[in-house]
């Protein structure tokens, strides 16, 4: 994945992502879900389905009812996918993509804040 930042047309470094659906926040290094948040409460969810899981894809739902599961990477309007690691999962819509702060990253639960800042192994 190319960078769209001006000046830097090499590859995509940055390793956290953030979906945001209505009422959770799903946190990403690099295609694990290291975090999930309520958004209302501001509470991380220790027993979350998705917690150190894989994203497998999307679904996107047409204005017809058909949900098409899609390995692409999930954009707004779409749904995450984990189809290993435990039961499939599709989650609600994506309301909004973006990266974490580095404030939230290093307040992840359970140890993930020392593995989402660790440095990838070259």
């Amino acid at each position: 994945m190319q960078s769209t930042r001006s000046g830097y047309g090499g590859p995509e470094r940055r390793r956290h992502r953030m979906y945001v659906t209505r009422n959770t926040e799903y946190h990403f290094r690099d295609h694990v879900c290291v975090a999930v948040r309520d958004r209302n409460s501001g509470t991380w969810l220790a027993s979350h389905l998705a917690l150190n899981r894989r994203l497998s894809g999307g679904v996107r739902f047409h204005k017809n009812g058909t949900a098409i599961p899609c390995l692409e990477e999930p954009g707004v309007g779409d749904a995450l996918f984990f189809g290993s690691g435990g039961r499939e999962l599709v989650t609600s819509l994506l309301c909004e993509i973006k990266r974490p702060e580095k404030t939230i990253v290093v307040s992840y639960p359970g140890g993930s804040a020392k593995l989402a800042l660790r440095p990838s192994p070259s």
